[in-house]
């Protein structure tokens, strides 16, 4: 299953991203080593949207706090980059694909990644992976 992440990106050029402690949602729990994954500068923080893909090649899930009773799986992960985005893809660019089930990979990214505001690990379909390949 190909993942997409969306975080904090301090310099997009990066050859290897580190993101400790992410949120998982819609699969994302399930990610590993050699997992593609489409790295997303968050525009929560002052990013771009889209701006890399790469290969996971650390995974470690982060234990659970006691203390809490419902607490959203995380893990943390190192991505190397393997491609720059050539093209934009973002929040504006999804923001009209707002019917979740219609088929669309731009429907299903714009749900996973803008539905909620926080940055996460989503698992995504082959389909919306195609689609965000067409971004490099």
């Amino acid at each position: 299953m190909p993942f997409a992440i969306k975080a904090q990106i301090d310099d997009p050029h990066q050859q290897v991203f580190a993101f400790p402690s992410q949120k998982t949602m819609y699969g994302g729990k399930s990610i590993s080593v050699d997992d593609q994954v489409f790295v997303f500068a968050s525009e929560n923080e002052g990013g771009q949207g889209l701006v890399a893909r790469g290969i996971v090649v650390s995974c470690a899930p982060v234990p659970k706090l006691d203390n809490v009773a419902r607490q959203t799986p995380r893990v943390s992960i190192v991505v190397r980059r393997t491609a720059l985005a050539s093209r934009a893809c973002g929040r504006r660019e999804l923001k009209p694909f707002t019917t979740w089930g219609d088929g669309r990979p731009e429907s299903e990214l714009n749900v996973k990644l803008y539905r909620q505001a926080t940055d996460k690990i989503v698992g995504i379909s082959e389909d919306a992976a195609a689609f965000l390949g067409s971004f490099f």
